[in-house]
């Protein structure tokens, strides 16, 4: 299907077959390193990697700014008190730069702006299993979602 697509775009518009084979190639390679993004979050202890005292605090917020954009491409961000994770890390970047020891998250709820303060290692530690866990939880739905179809052998 790929073959007749890129045959079908280079005869109606007259493009190089090596710069469309390229462009698909690197399109796939880079689906491929989003599944695999995933599937390296799904075997990740979240415990271990998003623990603030050992790994320090710019190595978590980049745990989370790493895995939280694939997250959100899903369609998965965590949102926890009315605020999504990309909040947390926002106002946690903005903390760190400040060497603030309080993150202040500015968000809108029923169309009001509100604000909360946590300490910053309790935000570091918060972005980072929101992002870790959101890529677990959807990984794991895949392959446990059968358990809770009704007529499974389970008695609701």
């Amino acid at each position: 299907m790929v073959y007749q697509l890129m045959v079908q775009i280079s005869e109606s518009k007259g493009l190089n077959m090596k710069i469309l084979k390229i462009a698909i190639i690197a399109t796939m390679t880079l689906s491929l390193a989003n599944a695999s993004l995933v599937e390296e979050a799904a075997k990740l202890d979240v415990k271990k990697v998003c623990d603030v005292k050992a790994n320090g605090l710019d190595k978590v917020l980049g745990v989370a700014k790493k895995y939280n954009p694939e997250a959100i491409k899903l369609g998965v961000e965590f949102k926890r008190l009315g605020i999504k994770n990309r909040e947390y890390i926002k106002a946690l970047e903005a903390a760190v730069k400040a060497k603030s020891k309080e993150t202040v998250i500015k968000y809108k709820k029923k169309g009001k702006e509100k604000t909360k303060k946590f300490p910053t290692n309790y935000a570091a530690w918060r972005a980072c299993t929101f992002a870790v866990r959101a890529l677990q939880l959807h990984e794991e739905g895949k392959k446990t979602w059968r358990l809770a179809v009704p007529g499974d052998g389970f008695k609701y």
